[in-house]
């Protein structure tokens, strides 16, 4: 049998922040770190459905849950969220970069850029940079960045990353899922070289029922993508099984940095979570080093 939150060790003590926290994935990774006794910050954008989440977890009996409005797609929020974090507590042991949106007609985030690439990359990068400081001192600290499937077909579009030419929002959605691991390792790379004790890990959920699927159904209204979905239904998991892979890179003592987990079934679709292949494209220094820098670039232009 494989590894299941029933071997995650006791929490207690310890401080994570999860994105995307009121649904889905996050919504799996509160519930959990707050079963073995985290106290866990709630990062939500619209701070209704947050509330509503928070309070379905405290019917379940659990608590040491807190809320944080916070909306990646806009950089002055992440800066207010990260601000008001410190101002509360100070300190950080857990970061689960989780939320993410998937395959919407193309839109700008508040900034200007491409939406997925803001929320799903920028908006995270962002958000770590600024609470990095908060979990320098805290042992076991870690950050976990999620991506999926999609970062195998995906590529950076460095002549465009905004996809101002010939918008496909799959594409959008793979250079974004790319860009979560290619920025995971290069911050591992990157603490590593400053001999900080925080580690950055990489994990995926293969195919899971979340709320990504159905809304990117429709938003986009194609009656073929709707019937490849229904095709390859059954090879879905639960939530609850797809949520391992995080868990695992956030809480498992033989854990290591620089990693990237997944299911171990069926070419990292579907089971238990294990340490599975990374793109070719993320393992290359050179390209890595360079989306830090133009992503930086972007970012610090509007901080």
């Amino acid at each position: 049998m494989g590894w299941t939150i029933n071997d995650i060790p006791c929490q207690e003590g310890r401080l994570a922040l999860v994105t995307g926290a009121n649904i889905g994935l996050g919504l799996e990774t509160t519930r959990s770190l707050a079963q073995k006794g985290a106290t866990v910050i709630m990062a939500c954008r619209n701070r209704k459905k947050g509330e509503a989440a928070r309070r379905q977890l405290l019917t379940e009996g659990l608590s040491g849950l807190d809320l944080l409005e916070l909306d990646l797609a806009d950089l002055d929020s992440v800066g207010r969220a990260a601000a008001s974090l410190n101002e509360q507590y100070g300190h950080l042991n857990l970061l689960v970069n989780n939320a993410g949106i998937m395959a919407p007609p193309r839109q700008l985030s508040a900034q200007g850029y491409e939406l997925q690439f803001a929320v799903n990359h920028l908006g995270h990068m962002a958000l770590t940079q600024r609470l990095l400081p908060l979990m320098a001192s805290q042992a076991d600290a870690r950050v976990v960045t999620v991506t999926s499937g999609a970062q195998y077909f995906g590529r950076i579009r460095w002549d465009d990353l905004n996809w101002t030419k010939r918008y496909d929002r799959y594409g959008a959605y793979g250079q974004s899922k790319l860009a979560n691991v290619m920025f995971a390792l290069e911050l591992q790379s990157r603490l590593q070289s400053k001999n900080s004790s925080v580690q950055s890990f990489a994990a995926h959920p293969g195919i899971a029922r979340t709320n990504l699927q159905p809304a990117a159904l429709a938003s986009g209204g194609n009656h073929w993508e709707a019937l490849v979905y229904r095709l390859m239904d059954p090879l879905f998991q639960s939530s609850s099984m797809g949520v391992l892979p995080q868990l695992y890179a956030a809480t498992a003592p033989n854990a290591q940095g620089g990693e990237h987990y997944g299911p171990a079934q069926l070419g990292g679709l579907r089971g238990s979570p294990t340490q599975c292949r990374i793109a070719p494209a993320a393992l290359d220094p050179q390209q890595r080093q360079r989306l830090w820098i133009l992503s930086e670039k972007l970012i610090n232009t509007h901080t």
